[in-house]
């Protein structure tokens, strides 16, 4: 049993760890943006599904040996032919969208290792079978959810910390190699099983021997067989479904609020793991009187917060405790609002998976079931990566997959056309179900509508969100226009001619930024260079015989930028835009020999990580003149970013001055300006002359001698020690346990 043990589990930890491996050497290459990681679990998802379809037609159609022999050419092809490590060549020239650059990628790189990896648990429990017979493979189901746990757990925590990508690719290609060594074993004890055995049927095994969805499960016993009369074969492809699109929406919306990292990419998938597994394991883990109710909460728990303040119930005694509830909701700091979403995920996934569970057929129908739940879980992840940014104007896949999971719920515990529901279900539990699915759905409609209100225009693709929105119409002296990201504000313009041609936001004269402009040596003919577009705010610094450069990932930015703003086109310098990643760009140019180049890429939710590594910094000055200054924006809600630009400083021997920009200071020069935020620049420059003298001298706010620094490379670049934790309280203590300060 050792053979089939090990297979199956190496192949378990393979299979997920090859997830967030491969999503974190491909992020850098787009933009850095959440979209990444839902394309590679579309990827992922199709991949298991053509896996179990594969194993199910291999252990139906043909014997045993011949199962052997091809299983072990498609697995010696899989370790000749993986390529953890992407070619350069899949690098994309400008910003268009990426999706199927991203699925071919993968499907060129992964393609027919995932494959044969994700056939491993069906094809291994059916050989089982034949090598033993008369002993229960079972057992190796504990083994493979063990090995997928695992993997999940130890890429954040022990992987991504300590080892470089090209260590953990490595690695990874060196594991697939000794599971199909494994693999090589179990097969030759089924051969000398054959050889021992009255020939077998060529029909393949028992029906004991199926392929299970995601997670491995024990079938159905007779004693368990279904309620109902018919198989509700759209329900086993909806549910999961609703799980999958519910699992990368809420992933989606973690790493939108804080950053995009591995953690927040495995935690939500392990949860999703781990319904799976205590849903199929027994059924005395879903119990509809615990977890119904604990559904009902967590829908409304996430309405709550998505709504916010917006809706206003009728007065009431009887709704006080709704109104509490909402408000509760609605008030939640960040890490509670992520507690929150991890666990309405673990609900709905809960409810899903085990309704799934209490749906399944009998033995002689499992592999059926068992490819229509994997379809299901491609279909997910098709609707979030493929079709919602397609159809919807903003993330209300969120709203979609959470009334969904109440309808399914209901559907799936009270009856569907074609079922045998009891009577009273019908009559009394139908109408309390819809009257609370309406109502779910008013207030979810009311949160997207209320998100659209005002806004000029909205649009959404691979990047994301954008907003434009006026502000104060009725005043013609404010009257102004601003661009945002989600929630995040990139630039706003004057629409009076008087003011329209203002510095505002983080780029007023007072920012760090403004004070490089207004007193770099350079006066006449000054090449800048500006990563990060948003509304051109900085071209209102050019003069004529300026040189502006900017570096802009977003298609739909560039185009706002010229069409809802006039930073651009008024601008009386010459202005370039560059199209596609700031950092393939700049390592694609000769030298620009600009005299300001500015970062200002990492003030939204979502960080690119790879622009603010130690080979990135030696790209930027690679285009940086002498007496030429560096400016890195560092504002950020969520993120302390100041550790790892002054660890690159340190690296490069560069002088560096934080100027600090608050609403306050800014406020008490000029009490009529509202126009402005809060900003942290920190000015990097090889030599001392400009930081150290003049007015920038005296705004920089002085660093700590044992200020801490945290050095980035493309190799190890990890966002959870940089995270600002809201309080020094246990989470701070758990990040302090796992990843102590370094120096």
């Amino acid at each position: 049993m050792l053979a089939f043990g090990l297979a199956i589990f190496s192949g378990a930890f393979l299979l997920f760890l090859i997830q967030p491996l491969m999503a974190k050497f491909i992020l850098p290459w787009f933009g850095g943006t959440p979209a990444v990681w839902t394309t590679c679990m579309l990827f992922f998802q199709a991949g298991l599904l053509v896996g179990y379809a594969y194993a199910h037609a291999l252990t139906r159609l043909l014997p045993p040996r011949r199962q052997v022999i091809i299983h072990l050419v498609v697995l010696a092809l899989a370790v000749i032919f993986a390529r953890i490590i992407p070619p350069d060549t899949w690098q994309p020239a400008n910003g268009a969208a990426p999706t199927g650059r991203i699925l071919l990628l993968l499907l060129s790189c992964l393609g027919l290792p995932y494959v044969a990896l994700a056939a491993t648990s069906p094809l291994l429990q059916a050989w089982f079978n034949q090598a033993h017979p008369g002993v229960s493979p079972y057992r190796l189901y504990s083994l493979s959810n063990a090995g997928s746990l695992l993997a999940l757990l130890a890429f954040p925590f022990v992987l991504e910390p300590h080892l470089t990508r090209q260590s953990q690719a490595a690695a990874w290609k060196w594991g697939l190699i000794f599971f199909a060594v494994c693999v090589a074993l179990g097969g030759w004890r089924v051969w000398k099983a054959q050889a021992a055995l009255l020939p077998l049927s060529n029909s393949g095994p028992t029906p004991d021997a199926s392929p299970t969805p995601g997670p491995e499960t024990a079938p159905a016993s007779p004693a368990e067989s279904l309620e109902q009369p018919r198989d509700p074969r759209w329900l086993w492809l909806a549910l999961p479904a609703c799980s999958t699109a519910l699992l990368l929406a809420i992933t989606n919306r973690l790493c939108h609020d804080i950053a995009v990292i591995p953690f927040l990419w495995v935690l939500p998938l392990g949860l999703y793991l781990v319904s799976y597994i205590l849903c199929f394991d027994s059924p005395r883990w879903y119990v509809r009187a615990l977890w119904l109710p604990l559904l009902v909460l967590a829908l409304l728990a996430a309405a709550g917060n998505l709504i916010g303040e917006r809706v206003n119930l009728p007065s009431g005694w009887f709704l006080w405790p709704l109104r509490q509830a909402l408000e509760w909701a609605a008030n939640l700091t960040l890490f509670k609002a992520i507690a929150l979403y991890l666990g309405v995920l673990f609900c709905c996934c809960m409810v899903c998976h085990g309704e799934l569970h209490r749906l399944r057929p009998p033995a002689g129908r499992l592999t059926t079931f068992y490819l229509w739940a994997a379809a299901g879980g491609t279909l997910g992840g098709l609707l979030v990566a493929v079709v919602a940014p397609a159809v919807f104007r903003g993330y209300y896949e969120l709203h979609l997959t959470l009334w969904l999971t109440g309808v399914l719920a209901a559907v799936a515990v009270l009856g569907w056309p074609g079922g045998s529901p009891s009577r009273w279900r019908n009559w009394l539990a139908w109408p309390a179900a819809a009257a609370a699915l309406a109502f779910l759905a008013a207030g979810l409609g009311a949160d997207i509508l209320q998100s659209t209100r005002a806004a000029r225009t909205v649009q959404r693709n691979f990047y994301g969100v954008l907003k434009v929105k006026e502000y104060s119409v009725d005043d013609p002296q404010w009257h102004k226009v601003t661009l945002l990201h989600g929630t995040t504000t990139h630039g706003l313009q004057y629409v009076s001619e008087e003011k329209r041609w203002l510095p505002t936001s983080y780029y007023i004269g007072s920012s760090g930024v403004g004070m490089v402009m207004q007193y770099h040596p350079r006066r006449e003919q000054r090449r800048v260079g500006v990563v990060g577009l948003g509304t051109g705010s900085m071209a209102a610094w050019g003069r004529p015989g300026d040189y502006f450069k900017f570096y802009e990932i977003n298609p739909a930015v560039v185009a706002l930028a010229r069409r809802e703003f006039t930073y651009l086109s008024h601008c009386p310098a010459q202005v370039d835009i560059a199209l596609g990643d700031a950092r393939l760009s700049l390592e694609r140019e000769p030298p620009q020999a600009f005299d300001v180049l500015v970062l200002d890429a990492f003030n939204s939710d979502a960080i690119p990580a790879h622009l603010l590594t130690r080979e990135a910094f030696g790209v930027y000055l690679r285009h940086l003149r002498a007496g030429g200054v560096l400016a890195v924006h560092i504002s950020n809600k969520y993120l302390n970013l100041e550790p790892v630009v002054r660890a690159a400083a340190r690296h490069y021997q560069l002088h560096a001055a934080l100027v600090r920009n608050s609403e306050e200071t800014t406020a008490a020069e000029d009490p009529t300006r509202d126009d402005f935020y809060h900003s942290d620049w920190l000015l990097l420059a090889r030599e001392p002359d400009l930081l150290a003298t003049g007015a920038i001298a005296a705004a920089a706010a002085e660093a700590p001698p044992d200020a801490p620094l945290l050095e980035w490379t493309d190799d190890r670049s990890d966002l959870f020690r940089v995270l600002v934790l809201e309080d020094d309280g246990w989470l701070a203590a758990v990040r302090r346990w796992l990843l102590p300060d370094t120096r």
